[in-house]
This record gives C-alpha cells, sequence and structure tokens, in this order.
C-alpha cells in the first residue's frame, strides 16, 4: 500500500473508522482513546444499548447503531450482561446527549471512558449500513484522538492485518471460572431476585460467552445453576451430576470452538443427559451432530428478527419477535437424519432452531432472554427446565 493516498482528516473530526479497502469514515470521537481492531456490523435495537455493549458475542466487533440516538438514558450497574464491556467500540449518528433517566448513573461517553471503549458519533449510519448489507461485514480499525491526529496508513495496515472472525475461537477470551449462580429476574425497585438454591434440577451451563440474563432466566424457569468455563471436560461436567446441560451463546467461529468443546458435547449426547443450547451453542449442538456452520453474509443483530416455528404441535406456525446476534448459521443442508429444523428466520430463511429426534436435545440461533429484546421465547427456559424431572 505504499502508492495509497488517503483523505485528509476534516476540521473537528475526532474519530475515524478505516476499513480494509482504505476507507475512511470520519466522525466526532467519544469514550477511550486509541484505537481497535475488529469487524463492523450493525445492529437494529432502539434500547438496550448498555447490554448490547456488554454482550460477550461482540468481542472482536465494532457496533453500528442504526438507531440514531444512543446514550440518552445514560448507564448503571444493573443492566449489563458481562462483567466488563466486550464489544470494542460503538458507531453512532447523534453525538452523545446529557443522560435523562431516573436509573442514571453515568453517562454514556463518561462510561465508556472508563470501559476503555472508542465510541464516533456523527456518522451517516444509514450509509455505513447498506455498505455492510451490500459488500458484508468488513475488517477496520476505530481510532479517537483529541487532537484529530490519525496515522491513517498505519490505521489502514492495521486494518488489513487482521484476520477476521472466520476460524478464530474468542469463547476462551471471555468465558468465566465456575461458580453457582444465584441471581433471578430483575424487577424496578427491587432489583434481581436472589433465589436459585433449594431442591431445583440441577443446570451445568457452559460459559462461552454467555449473557447474565440467560442464567437469570434459568432460574426464573425453577433450575439451580451451575456455571462452567468453556474449557471443561465430560468428567468436570458429570461430577456435579446435573440433571441438564445449557450450552451457551458466544462469540467467533463456531468450528475453532467446537475442535475441543463439540467431543464434550457428543459425550454428553451419548449419555443421553438433556441439553439446551443458544446461538454459538445451537450451533456447536449442531456440530456435534454433524451438520456444519458457515459465515454469514451480515448476520443478524437486532431485536426484531421474526421466527416461524415448523416443528409440529401447539406453536405451529406461530411468529414469535426474537432478539438475535450471530454472523455464523447451521447449514440446514447439512444436518442428518435425526436432526430436525425447528425454527426458521422469515427475514432471510436460515436455521434458527434444531431437534433431535432421537435425544433430549434443541437449540435456538436466537436469544430467548432477551436484554434486550422482546420477551416472546421465554417458554424455551420453561421447556428445558420442565423436561428435567
Amino acid at each position: 500500500m505504499a502508492n495509497a493516498t488517503y483523505p485528509a482528516v476534516p476540521k473537528g473530526a475526532t474519530g475515524v473508522l478505516v476499513l480494509a479497502d482504505g476507507t475512511c469514515v470520519f466522525g466526532r470521537g467519544f469514550g477511550a482513546s486509541g484505537a481497535a481492531v475488529g469487524e463492523v456490523c450493525f445492529h437494529t435495537a432502539i434500547t438496550g444499548y448498555q447490554e448490547i455493549m456488554t454482550d460477550p458475542s461482540f468481542a472482536g466487533q465494532i457496533i453500528t447503531f442504526t438507531f440514531p440516538h444512543i446514550g440518552n438514558v445514560g448507564t448503571n450497574v444493573e443492566d449489563v450482561e458481562a462483567d466488563a464491556p466486550h464489544a470494542l467500540g460503538c458507531i453512532v449518528r447523534e453525538d452523545i446527549t446529557a443522560p435523562s433517566n431516573f436509573r442514571n448513573v453515568q453517562g454514556f461517553d463518561e462510561w465508556m471512558q472508563a470501559q476503555g471503549r472508542i465510541g464516533i458519533s456523527g456518522v451517516d449510519t444509514r450509509a455505513l449500513t447498506r455498505r455492510i448489507r451490500e459488500a458484508g461485514a468488513p475488517n477496520a480499525v476505530i481510532a479517537h484522538d483529541a487532537a484529530g491526529r490519525f496515522d491513517l496508513k498505519a490505521l489502514h495496515e492495521q486494518a488489513q492485518a487482521w484476520p477476521g472472525l472466520e476460524g478464530m475461537d474468542l469463547a476462551k477470551d471471555v468465558t468465566g471460572a465456575q461458580r453457582d449462580w444465584t441471581g433471578g429476574a430483575w424487577t424496578l425497585g427491587v432489583g434481581y431476585d436472589t433465589n436459585g438454591g433449594g431442591e431445583r434440577p440441577h443446570v451445568v451451563a457452559l460459559d462461552f460467552g454467555a449473557k447474565h440474563n440467560i442464567f437469570r432466566n434459568l432460574i426464573t424457569a425453577g433450575a439451580r445453576v451451575t456455571v462452567l468455563p468453556a474449557s471443561a471436560s465430560y468428567d468436570e461436567i458429570m461430577a456435579l451430576k446435573p440433571a441438564g446441560v445449557f450450552l451457551s451463546n458466544g462469540p467467533g467461529d463456531p468450528a475453532a470452538t467446537g475442535e475441543y468443546a463439540v467431543p464434550v458435547i457428543k459425550a454428553l449426547l451419548d449419555a443421553d443427559i438433556p441439553l439446551f443450547g443458544i446461538c454459538l451453542g445451537h450451533q456447536m449442538l449442531a456440530l456435534a451432530a454433524g451438520a456444519k456452520t458457515v459465515k454469514m453474509h451480515q448476520g443478524h443483530r437486532g431485536a426484531n428478527h421474526p421466527v416461524k416455528h415448523l416443528e409440529r404441535g401447539p406453536r405451529f406456525g406461530r411468529v414469535e419477535i426474537t432478539s438475535m446476534n450471530h454472523g455464523f448459521a447451521v447449514d440446514t443442508a447439512t444436518l442428518p437424519a435425526n436432526v430436525k429444523e425447528t425454527h426458521v428466520s422469515l427475514f432471510d430463511g436460515s436455521n434458527c432452531g434444531i431437534a433431535f429426534t432421537d435425544k433430549r436435545a434443541f437449540g435456538v440461533q436466537y436469544h430467548p432472554e432477551a436484554s434486550p429484546g422482546p420477551q416472546d421465547s421465554f417458554y424455551l427456559f420453561e421447556k428445558f427446565v420442565g423436561g428435567l424431572g
């Protein structure tokens, strides 16, 4: 790229997004200073930006928010889905304004700075979203410097050198340590319910980058939950005598994480342990069955995705609105005869659910725990926990 030319930094620009093809998108930086490299995606939710930024599934990604007003309600200590944010940064249309919400503890700008995350405002997010839809999710560097000093050539080379999410195991970077989970659903004025012990079916949850609200929903559905790290072995799981095993969401390529997780899942299937997978966990359940996963053109990230039920029963033909966050999908054509497709996306026909016909195992591509998003799908937690006896 020695002969490449780069635009002059516009007056007042303190933030820039440099794509791997050399495109430079300027704006006003906020949050932390510095630079970070990853994949640029877009998210269509109009609320819940704090939950989105702290979702471990966004590790290695820079989020373009399509809703123009992000940051208006500030941040608080309750609306988080992990102990720290995992998205590298975010791109928004309007400048961050003073927070206007009675639950606010810290403004979004200050929160981003404290969490070491970079933001850019003043960007035409519609144009950037159209670009992603047409050309796919690009690799890029997001950078913020209060003086507007950017080495665009160096940033461009950094974006080009980043290998991308295909083949990348990120679950190992975001997984947590073993712990007993006790927090249930959140209620305004009360906070999170602290139940979760006692005589309940014991669920062992494998944490590939789980959102906390998944564990809360398992508790609310009546389970006792022990969380194990992504690297947990079959023997470590079985030593806890689980009534069922949950496979969580997470970032990265499911095939890469599956190199060590799929043999464990296969052993659990052979032992006929009830299994329930969400997002990455759903994809690895499919891999354990012998199916394949594929990288999507743009992925699904939002809180308004319609999913249709294909499975015969009381919900056959129904449509639920779901929350989604994934850049890989199960290739339906590769599903074996003993695994049926149970849900499908009405946006593009991609797979959104599977169930084994000869095992007590099922998974969904979407996020029934929401946070943010609609709560149409809580029945899946009740189905799993209710079937444990």
